[in-house]
């Protein structure tokens, strides 16, 4: 139910009013249940939540009579995640379809932390600290919850066009990734055994959604720094732009990224606003390289020919760390506006 919940809260992007329910019934009308009276009942309950943006389901509801409806509704067995947002996947792809240009498709994750007397039930998605003790010992506990890895797909003006995939998870129990480290050596894990699947889980599903894979632009932060999902893209026959951390080798596998965009020269200067009135200049270079995967894959993925950027700021004050942007995109230079 739980997960339900948060795809319904999902599809509640206007506000309430009478002009909402014609949007909400061609939102969510490819949403198909095995009962039509479920259609409808999802249709009254984003009504309602719309009403009632942020606020917990009894107050949208509010009565009795219409709140046990809800709860009913999402504790039906045909009902998931999935069902609720197909309508507002289609609405999504037929947003994309009625504009020109690339795509961006922003992946990430998020966590839904909850209290619970048994979060078992729910499942645990990683440790807190708790009261630190007299002799200065700290202790943890688990968080129950749940994890949301979504797809935001926007227009380069930043128009958000709605969600094109999404996957709810938790865990029997969390293990830290730093205490895996010790035991195994994560670069030779199958992709497949990792839940940094997901990553590549939605970009397949977005591609398939929106189709044009060549307008598309799969957009992830470090954590999206993988491989494994830059083959996929290709595979795919879409795009990606992702914030690297990784220094791959490169080349003819006798050094590596960070050797050769020392010796790039800067490209251009790049002015950004990063707080009100205060901005900072980033020195840009990149460089088509050629990528190597990781040693314990090169049998199984080939090498690619990656464009990495470099954005460093210049000139950076006492009071905080230096802008430092290191991405890694199968675009080519071609495409980036002159600077």
């Amino acid at each position: 139910m739980f997960t339900h919940r948060i795809a319904l809260a999902g599809c509640t992007i206007v506000d309430g009013g009478s002009e909402s329910q014609a949007w909400i019934d061609d939102e969510l009308g490819a949403s198909r249940f095995s009962d039509v009276r479920l259609g409808r009942r999802l249709r009254q309950l984003v009504t309602q939540m719309a009403g009632a943006v942020g606020g917990p389901i009894p107050l949208a509801c509010q009565d009795w009579a219409n709140t046990k409806a809800a709860y009913r509704f999402l504790s039906n067995s045909d009902v998931s995640e999935g069902k609720i947002l197909q309508g507002h996947f289609q609405s999504t792809a037929l947003r994309v379809a009625a504009v020109e240009g690339p795509i961006l498709v922003l992946q990430d994750t998020t966590e839904f932390s909850y209290e619970r007397k048994k979060p078992e039930q729910v499942g645990a998605i990683g440790y807190a600290p708790s009261k630190r003790e007299t002799v200065g010992i700290v202790r943890r506990h688990t968080i129950c919850g749940l994890l949301m890895h979504s797809s935001l797909v926007v227009t380069t003006e930043g128009i958000p066009l709605g969600l094109a995939a999404i996957k709810f998870w938790s865990r029997s129990k969390f293990k830290g990734t730093s205490a895996l480290k010790r035991h195994i050596n994560p670069t030779r894990v199958p992709i497949e055994a990792k839940e940094s699947i997901r990553w590549l889980e939605n970009m397949r599903a977005s591609t398939a959604l929106l189709g044009e894979g060549q307008r598309l632009i799969h957009i992830g932060d470090r954590e999206n720094d993988i491989y494994e999902f830059f083959c996929a893209a290709r595979e795919a026959g879409t795009h990606f732009l992702v914030r690297t951390c990784v220094d791959r080798l490169a080349g003819d596998g006798k050094h590596t990224i960070a050797a050769e965009m020392a010796d790039a020269p800067i490209a251009g200067r790049h002015m950004i606003e990063i707080a009100d009135g205060v901005t900072a200049s980033l020195a840009l270079k990149y460089k088509q390289i050629r990528v190597l995967p990781p040693i314990g894959k090169q049998k199984r993925y080939p090498a690619l020919d990656l464009t990495v950027i470099h954005a460093q700021e210049q000139d950076v004050p006492e009071n905080r760390s230096p802008i430092d942007w290191k991405l890694i995109t199968d675009l080519g230079a071609s495409i980036y506006p002159a600077i």
